[in-house]
């Protein structure tokens, strides 16, 4: 790969999604777009990209950028957060929100969907007093081919080792073909859409929870500022934020602050105020 071919490459993955590609991962993008590369008829990813020169404004530039954007996921993963969300925020929260029934929470860069899932089966699983309540879970990534992947629902076995407990597996997965496909009832509960989250977010009610696990380590520290105000802004005063373990919020203290309950580190959003 020409050295001109990863700058381009780096140039637009940022522009369009606001990932850093570090120098010294051209082997990320030979292994990502060597795919694409080869079911388009083309001998090299240098080829590519003199065809992404050409047509700048072609739609084969999103279908580049998604095979480039990492989509690492899995059902339940890390635990804790799952196991905070059930044994404190969501009682916290039924109690807070008893009087509207109302229950909002967004899975941001959701990928193929097994975060915003392993949500809905936690709160079918162990609350059925929400039945009666108008509960709404988002699910966005800026990848329209991750958007309808995660909305079918749909899952091979070996990312169904990956988290699902073999209960919940018999209970809200059926088979079809070789994969298990997550049953209507728990799909209907989600609402995939696509949202770029370095853009202006779409219009929509304040949030009770947001997890925005493991995303903002793919971003320079000006994107992962905006991003933040973002989401502060769309946060209810006593709603939550999650990010990944590895995820420091150090540098944000004025717009978030720090809620520590058991394991899990989350995060609450302050006032416009500072306080």
């Amino acid at each position: 790969m020409r050295p001109d071919t990863f700058s381009y490459l780096r140039s637009l993955l940022h522009a369009r999604s606001g990932v850093v590609l570090d120098h010294g991962k051209e082997y990320l993008i030979q292994a990502r777009l060597g795919p694409l590369t080869r079911k388009e008829g083309l001998s090299s990813v240098d080829d590519l990209v003199a065809l992404l020169r050409a047509h700048p404004y072609h739609p084969f530039n999103q279908r580049v950028i998604e095979a480039l954007v990492t989509t690492e996921t899995s059902f339940f993963r890390d635990v804790h957060p799952f196991r905070t969300l059930k044994d404190v925020l969501i009682p916290e929260l039924i109690a807070k929100r008893r009087s509207t029934q109302n229950l909002f929470i967004w899975s941001a860069a959701c990928s193929s969907g097994q975060e915003a899932y392993s949500i809905a089966m936690l709160l079918r699983e162990h609350f059925p007093e929400l039945a009666g309540w108008y509960v709404r879970i988002l699910a966005s990534d800026l990848s329209s081919k991750m958007v309808e992947r995660a909305g079918y629902g749909s899952y091979s076995q070996l990312e169904i080792n990956r988290g699902v407990p073999s209960n919940l597996l018999a209970k809200y997965f059926f088979r079809e073909g070789v994969n298990w496909r997550v049953q209507e009832e728990v799909r209907r509960m989600v609402e995939f859409r696509e949202i770029n989250l370095t853009q202006a977010l779409p219009p929509f009610p304040n949030v009770d929870i947001i997890f925005l696990r493991n995303v903002l380590i793919y971003f320079d520290e000006q994107t992962r500022l905006e991003i933040l105000e973002r989401l502060a802004r769309r946060l209810k005063p006593d709603g939550y934020l999650f990010v990944g373990g590895a995820e420091t919020m150090i540098a944000y203290t004025k717009l978030f602050k720090r809620v520590q309950i058991n394991q899990t580190s989350c995060y609450q959003p302050r006032s416009r105020k500072g306080t």
